[in-house]
């Protein structure tokens, strides 16, 4: 107790600093979960919150509905394609650059796959729609190699991997930084000894550079399970339409659909309720398996 007691008066300034962030977190983030209590409701919003207990009827209805089921199809597999290739793209890609020699040319490559990072899906949307459109650029150049127009935005088939691969080329620039700056930690001795005894780059990406970068490797994987319920709302309401609802509805947009387009708040809460309690069980499991494999800790 002394010993805190003594390390908060060195240190009082950092946690006053403090306040105002946890001030916020108090007023958006745990003072509207009183509000989770119009799922058990049949709310009325004139009533507000002594509108009618109803206990869990609005969540067997929720689960009676057949598109509840294939929206949660939906939103996992989306989310597992989108971490599964957002880990190996980067991890490949980095591994490329860190073979380029030229420090100039490695920042250029490096600048390019970040940029997409920093845009919204709302300007990216805009323009993966002309892109993708029927006259947009890639259906021409695909005409002119006899291919079909491939109705990217509109084809329950390709709808999926259409966000898919857009959400990997998007992002995997971050990745790509996160284990650029693991490569260059490496030790330059075992690339030293290796030269010795004469590996040449293959030998020495295989038996050097990749088990050095796998602890990350699997720490990124891990902590990426919290997200598996997070298909990518911003992306998906920016691009789809009701053609594609069968391959391309989420959890997050059967939200948006059914509590603020279509008025049922209790439902919709219940959806949200629901998807809260899965997310926090996988990212606590995430981080206990981030803890018993990669030794990373969060508290």
């Amino acid at each position: 107790m002394r010993s805190f007691m003594t390390t908060l008066r060195r240190q009082w300034q950092y946690h006053v600093l403090l306040i105002p962030a946890l001030v916020l977190v108090f007023i958006f983030s745990y003072v509207p979960l009183y509000g989770l209590i119009i799922a058990f409701q049949k709310y009325n919003p004139a009533m507000g919150f002594n509108s009618p207990w109803v206990g869990l009827d609005n969540f067997q209805r929720l689960f009676n509905q057949p598109n509840f089921v294939r929206t949660i199809w939906n939103t996992f597999y989306i989310a597992i394609m989108k971490i599964t290739g957002g880990i190996i793209v980067p991890v490949v890609f980095s591994l490329l650059l860190n073979e380029v020699r030229k420090r100039s040319a490695k920042r250029v490559f490096q600048t390019i796959v970040y940029m997409p990072n920093f845009l919204s899906w709302v300007i990216l949307a805009g323009v993966m729609i002309d892109l993708l459109s029927a006259e947009g650029i890639v259906n021409l150049t695909l005409g002119k190699f006899g291919i079909e127009a491939i109705s990217f935005l509109g084809d329950n088939k390709v709808f999926p991997w259409t966000m898919i691969l857009s959400d990997i080329w998007k992002s995997f620039g971050f990745g790509t930084v996160i284990y650029l700056a693991t490569l260059t930690s490496i030790d330059p001795g075992l690339y030293e000894a290796a030269i010795m005894d004469g590996a040449k780059r293959w030998k020495q990406t295989l038996h050097i550079t990749i088990p050095m970068l796998l602890p990350m490797v699997v720490l990124m994987t891990i902590l990426s399970l919290g997200n598996v319920l997070n298909a990518g709302f911003d992306q998906i309401y920016n691009l789809y339409s009701p053609i594609v609802y069968q391959s391309g509805d989420i959890i997050d947009t059967y939200v948006y659909r059914l509590g603020i387009q279509k008025a049922q708040y209790s439902v919709g809460t219940a959806v949200g309720l629901f998807k809260s309690v899965i997310s926090a069980t996988m990212i606590l499991f995430s981080y206990y398996l981030a803890d018993r494999f990669a030794g990373y800790r969060v508290f």
